[in-house]
């Protein structure tokens, strides 16, 4: 997943009414870039796919939530966590 959050002058007054802990799930840890374009994440992406990069994903299905957040908080953790809602 990438999570590109464009800055412009019109996003300006919805950006800095953003709570991070109740808009964005809770997150313990915030990454972002400033300034992204569009052509940027394109980029991005044709560099990926050529390199290859190849993220780590650990699936759980919906049940197994608690073992996936302990594991989180435990710092057993390669890759991302991804719950499997079906």
């Amino acid at each position: 997943m990438i999570n590109a959050i464009r800055k412009e002058e019109v996003d300006k007054d919805y950006l800095l009414k953003l709570q991070y802990p109740t808009h964005l799930w809770l997150e313990k840890e915030i990454k972002s870039v400033a300034n992204v374009a569009r052509s940027d994440i394109s980029d991005f992406l044709e560099l990926a796919a050529a390199i290859p990069i190849r993220p780590e994903v650990e699936e759980f299905p919906l049940e197994e939530a608690n073992k996936a957040l302990v594991e989180l908080k435990e710092a057993k953790i390669r890759g991302a966590k991804v719950l499997r809602m079906m």
